[in-house]
């Protein structure tokens, strides 16, 4: 790819973000687009409904750039929690990793490899030289000023480990302060325990109970058992949301517009009136939620919540064997209430077991399948392999304007578009492999959406714009430095560019919230539902810290080969940064609180990163004719693996499990608040009982008019 080329898909995407950022600007200030761009403040109310239109909404403004900027990180963490705090601390680690590596790289290394002589450039035509020009491939093999890259390599690492020792010890300490900080947690209190032996004659509550009151007699508290209540689980759900629409229709005092067709946004389907409509409907669920509750009480699973009257009380129980048989009396630390996932707890142990198999199997067919986008892209990268695809776009081909943008700027549009299907079915085959936390199924598919983007979008079309031609990609271990060292550098171009494209364009379409918008739009001028049903995202976690991560690793990567890709990866950060400052106060909810257990993920991503960049640049030197750099170069990523190993035993234990000290610390801290605790001991005791259980029921309407009731008995 040329300069040129670069600075055309550069243009086009710097003038899509400016669009989205002016018409969000413009569009966050309209009175019916507040549940777009602020629902999670209106679910708190916090914000309410703006007035009339008027001319002076039309102009764009700054001012939530000032709005999202001002909140300091503990404002941040009373409002959002630890979770959002990590997630912007990742924000915070790249740009400092970034700026270091910016100076270095743009006023050091670049204008090195650009006054190399190993590939021929015109100096007075800038915007017709190929971007390797600016890469290290342009520096003479052999040359003494390749030193200059092998040093930036050392010190960029000393930076990077030290960035990396300081951010883990600052939240290990904050998790640890957090912990300090909040009320008892239900969770706390609770570990799940699975594969109970139930013996004939006896209910899994009455096992549970016997066997926790003999065992854990000064700790035990109460426990409550699953049940197989997916079914009725869809039941209740259906109900809630028609009783909503009910409540809505009641609000307007059922006027003329109750009377639609009840089909697809009001536009199909036969024409009735709504607030009849759905009291049968509702009529007709309870009847259903009857029958499935009345044959509910039989259908327990061998698992059950146990409570304890102390945390430390919990975690003895957690990490201690229960029973004889390691395969019986299974515990993990239980989630929190509103984080458990329900409905895979009906699933045996041969089913999770057979799950798991057919997530890691479709994963993996996914990953083959995904080849064939990259193979297109990468074609679209190679002009010549263009026109001998399709001969007839010869001529269309050869306008500069045209190949400027297939080469600089569809290529990662399109690569873009396949992308944005991997995290919803990523999450899809998390959920199958039988979690039982909303938290641990995203935790899981935010590790294969991240391996799942290092292997096809980097891998992959590293492998294929080297070799295009090349069947065998499977090579020896020892072949891997020079492989990537030929791959990798003539791939920078593209990945400058898919930056571009997949980054600053993203972001600001994301700000924007182009989706949520049209159907917001349909639903006010089809549906007549003006802000009466939103939703409340949650923060996409999965599919927003791989790509954060991703970018970091092109950064490490490509750091002393082609370091014009770092200016771009400043701006993504930078306005990453602000926007989803933004969108973290104003749209997203946070359905669980892991307390930075997303962090140990940032830390091995970018380990690898670094030991990837080590294993490039002995193949780079090697290939450059400089072998002692080479074999300099190879105590780096001994000593980079030595320093994880140490955070690892140094850190990681703070992540998966709190300490005896502070354990006994915070309980002593309870004991000293003994009616808190007793009103807390009260709530522990149903907190973990299926929603499915407990008592729901709906008002009679205010207009003369029953609302038939669901309700649950306790169970």
């Amino acid at each position: 790819m040329i300069l040129s080329a670069l600075l055309t898909s550069v243009g086009i995407n710097l003038g899509l973000c400016f669009l989205f950022l002016v018409l969000y600007s413009i569009l966050r200030k309209q009175p019916g687009n507040i549940t777009v761009y602020a629902p999670r403040l209106v679910a708190e109310g916090k914000t309410q409904q703006r007035g009339q239109f008027n001319l002076e909404s039309l102009l764009p403004t700054a001012g939530w750039v000032k709005k999202a900027w001002q909140p300091s990180e503990e404002e941040l963490l009373s409002i959002l929690g630890l979770d959002a705090v990590v997630f912007m601390r990742i924000f915070t680690f790249s740009l400092r990793v970034f700026t270091v590596a910016g100076i270095v790289g743009i006023f050091i290394l670049l204008p090195v490899n650009y006054l190399g002589d190993q590939l021929s450039h015109d100096i007075s035509d800038l915007s017709s030289n190929s971007l390797d020009s600016f890469s290290i491939s342009n520096v003479k093999d052999g040359s003494n000023w390749l030193w200059i890259h092998f040093c930036a390599a050392y010190v960029f690492t000393g930076v990077v480990c030290y960035l990396l020792y300081y951010e883990y010890r600052y939240i290990s300490s904050k998790r640890i302060a957090y912990f300090y900080s909040s009320k008892p947690q239900p969770h706390q209190f609770t570990i799940l325990v699975r594969s109970v032996p139930v013996p004939s004659g006896s209910t899994c509550g009455e096992t549970v109970e016997s066997f926790f009151t003999e065992n854990h007699p000064v700790t035990y508290l109460s426990h409550s058992v699953v049940h197989q209540s997916s079914k009725l689980q869809g039941l209740i759900g259906d109900a809630e949301k028609l009783y909503r629409r009910l409540g809505n229709l009641k609000l307007k005092n059922h006027t003329p517009q109750g009377f639609k067709r009840d089909g697809f946004l009001g536009l199909f389907g036969r024409k009735v009136d709504l607030l009849d409509h759905y009291e049968k409907k509702l009529e007709d669920i309870q009847d259903n939620a009857r029958l499935e509750r009345s044959s509910l009480a039989g259908k327990e699973i061998p698992a059950a919540f146990v409570s304890f009257k102390s945390q430390l009380g919990a975690a003895v129980a957690l990490h201690i064997q229960q029973g004889v048989n390691p395969t019986e009396w299974l515990t993990e630390q239980a989630p929190e209430p509103q984080d458990v996932h329900w409905s895979f707890f009906s699933a045996s142990y041969k089913k999770r077991w057979i799950s798991k198999l057919v997530a890691f199997i479709a994963c993996a067919a996914l990953t083959i399948l995904f080849l064939i986008p990259v193979v297109i892209v990468q074609g679209l990268t190679n002009l010549d392999q263009l026109e001998t695809w399709f001969p007839f776009l010869e001529g269309i081909l050869n306008l500069a304007f045209v190949s400027q943008v297939i080469t600089g700027y569809l290529p990662s549009l399109i690569l873009q578009m396949f992308l944005s299907f991997v995290p919803p079915i990523m999450i899809m085959l998390s959920s199958m492999q039988g979690f039982i936390a909303q938290s641990q199924i995203e935790k899981s598919a935010c590790i294969k959406v991240l391996w799942f983007t290092i292997w096809n979008i980097f891998f992959a079309n590293v492998l294929s714009g080297s070799a295009l031609y090349q069947v065998n990609v499977f090579l020896e271990p020892k072949k891997i430095p020079s492989v990537l060292a030929e791959a990798v550098p003539a791939q920078a171009s593209f990945f400058i560019a898919y930056v571009v494209t997949s980054g600053w364009t993203s972001l600001s379409k994301d700000l924007f919230r182009l989706t949520p918008l049209v159907c917001n739009f349909f639903k006010r001028v089809f549906a007549g539902k003006a802000g009466d049903e939103f939703e409340v995202p949650s923060i996409p976690y999965h599919s927003e810290i791989p790509k954060l991560l991703f970018f970091g690793l092109l950064g490490v990567t490509y750091f002393f080969l082609a370091p014009l890709i770092l200016p771009f990866l400043l701006v993504y950060y930078c306005l990453g940064y602000i926007i989803y400052r933004n969108q973290l106060l104003n749209v997203f909810a946070s359905n669980y609180e892991t307390a930075g257990k997303f962090w140990p993920i940032v830390h091995y991503s970018t380990i690898f990163s670094l030991v990837l960049m080590h294993i490039i640049a002995i193949g780079v030197f090697g290939l450059k004719k400089v072998p002692l750099a080479s074999s300099l170069i190879v105590p780096l990523p001994v000593l980079t693996l030595l320093f994880n190993d140490y955070c690892e035993k140094r850190f990681l234990p703070i992540f998966k499990a709190y300490p005896t000290e502070c354990l006994v610390k915070k309980d002593r801290e309870d004991l000293n608040d003994p009616a808190t605790m007793a009103e807390f001991y009260e709530k522990l005791v149903t907190a973990y009982r299926e929603p499915t259980l407990m008592s729901m029921q709906y008002p009679r309407s205010t207009d003369g008019r029953n609302i038939p009731l669901l309700h649950a008995a306790e169970v």
